[in-house]
C-alpha cells in the first residue's frame, strides 16, 4: 500500500480524479487556476486544458466531450477544440458561491455541489443535472458540497458535507434520482482530518481523502469503522479513485493551496498526483454522462 508519486505537479488544488478505461486516461482539475488535466500513465503523456476560470469539477460524456461545473455554471467543453459551451447555472443569484466536487450517478446523471467562496456555512447545495430543463435542487444548507460514491447496487448514495465531520447515507432512486431517509453512516474524528472527496469499492467500502490528515482511508459504512490509512507525504488530500487494470490501482490528488512557505517547504510534493498500484482492492468504473 506504498503510494507513488504519479505526476509531479504545481496544482494548487487538484480534485475530481476520474478514470477512463477506454483511452487509459486519468482526468483531473485544478480548480484554482481553472484547468483540466489528462494523464496516460502508459507513456506518461500529460494534456492541460485551459478553461480560464474555477472548475470545480468535471465528468466525461458519452461522445467525448467533458460536461464541468464552472465558477460561471455548467458547461460542455468539447473535445475537439476545448471550446465552452454554457448550459446553465442554478446559482446565478449567489456570486460568493462556487461549485465544487461533482460526479454522475449509475444512470448518468450529473451530480454537483457548491460552496461559499469565504466557507460561509450553509449557503451551498447539492443538484442534478439531465439537460438544461431539469437541473434540481436535491439539498440545501450545505456548507461544502464535496465526496460521492453509490453502491454497486444502486441502492445507496453517500455524501460528504465537510465541516460536519459525517458521511451521510441516503436511499437512493436509480430510476429517479430520488433520495430519501438521510442518516449518518461514519462520523470521522477530528484529527483524522477533514473528509474531502472520496470513491466506493467492489465491496461497499468507502475510500475517503483527508484534508489536512495526511491520509487516504478505507471506512466501513456499515459499522462506521476505520480500516486503513495510507499515508502520504502531504497534508492536504483531497480525492481519489480507482483506475488502470481491472481498476486495482488508487490514483490521489492533493493541494498545496492555503499552505505556508514553511509548510511548502516541508511538503515539496503537495499539489502532486499519486497512485498505490494493484492496491489490492478494486473500484466501480466511472459512470459517463447520459445525455451527449
Amino acid at each position: 500500500m506504498e503510494p507513488k508519486l504519479l505526476v509531479r505537479s504545481d496544482c494548487l488544488l487538484a480534485e475530481g480524479p476520474i478514470w477512463n478505461s477506454l483511452s487509459h486516461k486519468l482526468t483531473w482539475v485544478d480548480i484554482v487556476n481553472g484547468n483540466i488535466h489528462e494523464y496516460w500513465p502508459a507513456d506518461k503523456k500529460h494534456n492541460l486544458i485551459y478553461v480560464n476560470e474555477m472548475v470545480g469539477a468535471v465528468a466525461l460524456c458519452k461522445n467525448g466531450d467533458y460536461i464541468a461545473a464552472l465558477k460561471s455554471g455548467l458547461a460542455y467543453i468539447k473535445k475537439n477544440d476545448h471550446s465552452i459551451v454554457l448550459i446553465a447555472n442554478p446559482e446565478e443569484h449567489l456570486p460568493n458561491n462556487r461549485f465544487n466536487d461533482g460526479k454522475c450517478d449509475p444512470s448518468g446523471r450529473f451530480w454537483f455541489g457548491s460552496m461559499s467562496l469565504s466557507e460561509e456555512p450553509k449557503v451551498a447545495s447539492l443538484y442534478t443535472f439531465e439537460n438544461p430543463e431539469t437541473i434540481e435542487k436535491k439539498l440545501g444548507g450545505i456548507t461544502i458540497s464535496n465526496g460521492l460514491a453509490w453502491t454497486e447496487d444502486t441502492k445507496t448514495m453517500y455524501y460528504i458535507d465537510t465541516p460536519t465531520m459525517q458521511v451521510c447515507a441516503f436511499d437512493f432512486n436509480d430510476a429517479t434520482g430520488g433520495i430519501s431517509n438521510k442518516r449518518t453512516v461514519i462520523t470521522i474524528p477530528e484529527e483524522e482530518g477533514y473528509p474531502d472527496g472520496m470513491t466506493i469499492d467492489v465491496e461497499g467500502k468507502l475510500w475517503i481523502a483527508h484534508w489536512d490528515g495526511w491520509q487516504v482511508a478505507r471506512w466501513d459504512p456499515v459499522n462506521g469503522q476505520k480500516m486503513l490509512s495510507i499515508k502520504l507525504p502531504v497534508a492536504r488530500i483531497t480525492s481519489c479513485t480507482f483506475g488502470g487494470e481491472d481498476l486495482a490501482n488508487l490514483y490521489i490528488t492533493s493541494a498545496k493551496v492555503g499552505l505556508s512557505k514553511e509548510e511548502l517547504e516541508q511538503q515539496p510534493l503537495a499539489g502532486s498526483i499519486f497512485v498505490v498500484e494493484n492496491c489490492g482492492y478494486q473500484g466501480l468504473k466511472n459512470q459517463q454522462f447520459k445525455n451527449s
